[in-house]
Order: C-alpha cells, then sequence, then structure tokens
C-alpha cells in the first residue's frame, strides 16, 4: 500500500486476467452447448481452479523459487549463503520464504469463479464430489509444485536461465478441458506436462465424472513428481558454489 499506483496497477491487471477468462469461456459456449462432454459450467469450474491455483503459485510458490534464477538470484550472487546457514529444511525455505500478499486479491477472484460454478452446478454437487475435489486440488497443487522444483533445481545448472518462462505458455493451456484439445495433446498435457491433472482432473471430481483411474493416475504423477523434484533440487545443492569459496 506504501506504492499506490502498484497497488492499483496489480488490482486492473487481476481484474482483466478475470474477465478475460469467464469471456472466453462464454464466448466459445455462446456457439455450442457442449464440447465432450464439457458443459458451461463444468468448464467455469475449470476457470475457477485455474485462477485459484494461480493465485497460491504467485501468493508464495512462485516467488520464493524463482528468487533463486536470473542475474539477480540468489544463486549466481551468491545470496543463497544466508538460506543455507539457517537451521531449517533448505527445500523447505526456498519454497516458502517470499509471500506476495496481493496475490490474495487473485485468491478471491478465483474462489468467486469456483463459487459461482459450484452454484450452476447446484443440486448435481454431493458432499463425496466436493470431497474428492478438495483432495485432487491439494493432488494438483503437489503437482505445480513438483514442476517448479525441478526448475529450481535446474537453475543450479543454468541460473541465468529462466526456466519457468517456458512452462508459463503451456500452463495457460490449463484453463481449458484438455477434452478440447487433440488427442495427442491430451496426453501431452496429461502425463508428459500434467497441467491437465492440475485443473481438469479436480474439475471432474466437483461434476462427479471423475474416472477412479484418473485419480489414481494424478496422485502416482504427483508422488514420481515430488520425489523427483526433491533429487533434482537437492542434486542442484551440491552444485552450488557460495559467495565465500
Amino acid at each position: 500500500m506504501a506504492h499506490r499506483s502498484n497497488f492499483w496497477i496489480s488490482l486492473l491487471h487481476s481484474t482483466l486476467n478475470l474477465l478475460t477468462g469467464v469471456l472466453g469461456v462464454i464466448v466459445l459456449f455462446d456457439q455450442v452447448e457442449s464440447i465432450n462432454g464439457w458443459d458451461f459450467s463444468s468448464t467455469l469450474a475449470i476457470l475457477g481452479v485455474y485462477l485459484t491455483v494461480s493465485a497460491l503459485r504467485g501468493l508464495f510458490l512462485g516467488p520464493s523459487l524463482d528468487a533463486l534464477a536470473g542475474m539477480d538470484g540468489e544463486v549466481w550472487t551468491g545470496k543463497l549463503d544466508f538460506t543455507l546457514l539457517r537451521p531449517v529444511d533448505v527445500q523447505f525455505q526456498a519454497s516458502f520464504r517470499h509471500w506476495q500478499p496481493l496475490r490474495l486479491l487473485d485468491l478471491s477472484l478465483g474462489l468467486g469463479v469456483l463459487v459461482t460454478a459450484i452454484t450452476r452446478l447446484g443440486q448435481s454437487v454431493a458432499f463425496p464430489d466436493l470431497l474428492a475435489f478438495l483432495v485432487t486440488l491439494l493432488i494438483g497443487m503437489l503437482i505445480l509444485y513438483a514442476i517448479l522444483l525441478v526448475f529450481a533445481g535446474l537453475v543450479f545448472w543454468s541460473p541465468n536461465f529462466l526456466f519457468t518462462w517456458v512452462f508459463d505458455g503451456i500452463f495457460q493451456m490449463a484453463r481449458y478441458p484438455v477434452g478440447v484439445y487433440p488427442q495427442w495433446l491430451r496426453l501431452v498435457l496429461t502425463w508428459i506436462i500434467p497441467v491437465g491433472l492440475i485443473t481438469t482432473v479436480p474439475a471432474q471430481a466437483l461434476s462427479g465424472r471423475l474416472p477412479v483411474s484418473a485419480f489414481g493416475g494424478a496422485l502416482l504423477m504427483a508422488f514420481m513428481l515430488l520425489s523427483g523434484g526433491t533429487i533434482v533440487f537437492r542434486a542442484g545443492l551440491q552444485r552450488y558454489a557460495s559467495a565465500s569459496s
């Protein structure tokens, strides 16, 4: 709030991001009633999940892990020394140390879209579906965290390359159901770069159309990626040369 112009610019950016997403869904379903089983309400739920997950990423995961990269990053400048000296797990600190409170606004907008989608779905949302949604949303966040952790680990090999830039472009595709894409792209977005598991699976759970196989696959993918991300990050730490060395 000390920099009010920045506050209002952030507010405008959040509002435009919300409006473009909602208008995109409205324009799409103004032409058709459903696409491969996805109607307006269920697609709106995916957009709500996308906005919520993006807000949580911008709240703490993104700022924390991105602080390692770039010419001013802590790996390049040696400022990571201060993190390594603290008596707390390095991976935990690197993941949760920086917060951007303004992202709470984005989070409220994303939750607002989710509530609207749930209201439109009406009686079709049972308590077990809501519980499955919360579990799969947590799984989606773990998958997103694991992917970002892998990119953070790769920074130790190439500190001046912003790996998340590549991922950001692909992650934009997660605002729509993977079912609207061609078959080969569905496979890519589900099992190779699994952004579909982050948003589509929770929306399926919310609408009561989540196959058990999809839930098991998402859970297995989260475990594998989280284990792999931890290995890559800790291997990267072994390459780090501190500012004092």
